[in-house]
């Protein structure tokens, strides 16, 4: 925390070591850990991340105990009641987390303590101002992160007369517990819009969306009728393709060359929903060519001209939408360029690494020129206008979350599917007039749910804003009105010096003479 100015003049600032005490943690045999249930609690780091992560400022039980008669057998001194407890080595992220202890417990090596009598400070007032202060740790270069003693106790804290911490505690409290019920109201509110969205969606690939307008609206060409029409412009690009090649290699094509035609993959029903009327399964090998990318770091001739150009990468490609704010570029030769540059209504795949990646994607709208995809993103480019890419992503997106775990092959720390499996997949397919429809309706809901969203980010954003201005006014002396009846900080601060003097005076060794007489 930031130097204070401008406090009341009951207030004095000073720092942690001259108005708290400090307490060491103590080594735990490994064969007295493991036992609940004694007198002493003994903390470890991971007690106060979970105390911190379950919003509690109180250490919670812990699964180790120890008796009084084993403290003392490892020399273990317990720390107080109402002590704050906090890691001292650690990543920065645990070194900033706090808790309060209970009663007397006893904490290991790698945690650290500060109290006060309740005479000088009120506990929780020093907790409270615990939680606005992050320790710097990144100053000091270390391969584990690290606080000292010093580090905490140069720490100034702003110190208010004994009674008005008191107040501020409270309201502090009450208005932190305000927030705190809003914010809950705000995340449930998140976690409803965000089940709301996949029911969605999967009302809208399943047809159900469109349920009443089919009703309505008699269709001229089924879903079946469609795919015929798709499996008879996918034969005609291939054999479009291979008389080019012919041509390009001065051959003559032979007669029985259109037999090698590679037929679709047929999708596996089995266990397959039922789909409405007029909708038929098709695998995506049938809607659409399905490529995979560019290897990073493959070998290319020297005599191979190659140019530098943009690139999809999995972190690039998320589950609804691109995160295009670091595309970066790679060296490629033209005729991987020519054969992998995206194009305008692609649908994009992960192919994996972390399980919750295996499919994810969606879809390309030209955003980056000449861009090119990387071998670990597919990407699929329907045969005909009629099928909409923003469908088969939302379908892959939702159903195929779940189709591509059960499908996707499982190493120790990564999955991922290949080019068979993502063939394979099963895709509803209704008529066009009904898909048009049917996105119409969906991303015009899909808009109010965004903007409902947006809506309750700006509230948690505001809220977090709101609990540092809480937190501000109340250690500068702005959160409630001072009473000119209480005692200035400063007499507190001088009793606390005197007490501290006669502690010192107290611990001295005595019979200093006696020993230099004799």
């Amino acid at each position: 925390m930031s130097r204070l100015i401008n406090l009341p003049n009951s207030w004095v600032l000073t720092n942690i070591d001259k108005v708290c005490e400090f307490h060491a943690g103590s080594g735990f045999p490994t064969e007295m850990q493991g036992v609940a249930g004694q007198a002493l609690p003994f903390y470890k780091v991971k007690d106060v991340s979970i105390a911190w992560l379950a919003h509690s400022s109180i250490l919670l039980g812990t699964e180790n105990s120890i008796s009084y008669k084993d403290a003392e057998l490892i020399k273990a001194k317990p720390v107080p009641e109402g002590c704050i407890v906090f890691a001292k080595i650690g990543e920065a992220l645990r070194l900033n987390r706090r808790a309060i202890a209970s009663q007397p417990s006893l904490i290991d090596n790698n945690l650290m303590g500060i109290s006060a009598p309740t005479t000088r400070l009120a506990t929780r007032y020093l907790y409270w101002f615990s939680v606005t202060t992050r320790f710097d740790v990144d100053a000091r270069s270390s391969v584990v992160p690290s606080i000292r003693k010093s580090d905490v106790g140069n720490l100034s804290i702003p110190l208010p007369p004994l009674q008005e911490q008191t107040r501020i505690v409270a309201k502090l409290e009450e208005l932190l517990s305000d927030l705190d019920a809003g914010v809950a109201e705000l995340k449930a509110a998140q976690k409803k819009l965000a089940q709301y969205r996949q029911s969605l969606l999967k009302a809208a690939v399943s047809g159900t969306l469109t349920a009443d307008w089919r009703a309505q609206h008699p269709t001229t060409e089924t879903g079946a009728q469609l795919l015929e029409r798709i499996l008879q412009q996918r034969r005609a690009r291939w054999e479009a393709k291979q008389l080019a090649k012919f041509q390009e290699q001065g051959k003559t094509p032979p007669k029985d060359w259109q037999k090698k035609y590679p037929e679709p993959v047929q999708p596996d029903t089995a266990g397959l929903p039922a789909l409405p009327p007029g909708w038929v399964w098709a695998s995506l090998d049938m809607l659409g060519e399905i490529a995979s990318g560019v290897a990073k770091g493959s070998k290319i001739g020297a005599d191979i001209e190659v140019r530098e150009v943009p690139y999809l990468r999995v972190a690039n490609v998320q589950r609804g939408f691109l995160d295009l704010s670091e595309v970066k570029t790679i060296l490629a030769t033209e005729r991987d360029i020519a054969e992998l540059t995206l194009k305008n209504g692609d649908v994009l795949f992960n192919e994996g690494g972390d399980r919750d990646k295996l499919g994810r994607g969606w879809i390309w709208r030209d955003e980056v020129a000449d861009c090119i995809h990387q071998n670990h993103v597919f990407r699929m480019r329907p045969y005909l206008p009629e099928v909409l890419p923003e469908l088969i992503s939302h379908h892959g997106n939702t159903f195929g979350k779940t189709w591509f775990q059960n499908a996707g092959k499982q190493t120790t720390n990564l999955a991922s599917i290949n080019m068979t499996m993502l063939r394979m997949f099963p895709v509803p397919l209704g008529p066009a007039d009904e898909q048009r429809e049917l996105l119409t309706q969906l991303e015009l809901q899909i808009e109010q749910i965004d903007q409902q969203e947006r809506a309750v980010e700006l509230g948690l954003k505001q809220s977090s804003a709101q609990r540092q201005n809480i937190l501000r006014a109340a250690f500068s002396g702005q959160l409630v009105p001072q009473d000119p009846n209480d005692e200035p900080a400063s007499v507190l601060l001088e009793r606390i010096r005197a007490e501290r003097a006669t502690q010192t005076a107290a611990k001295k060794p005595r019979g200093r003479k006696a020993k230099a007489a004799a």
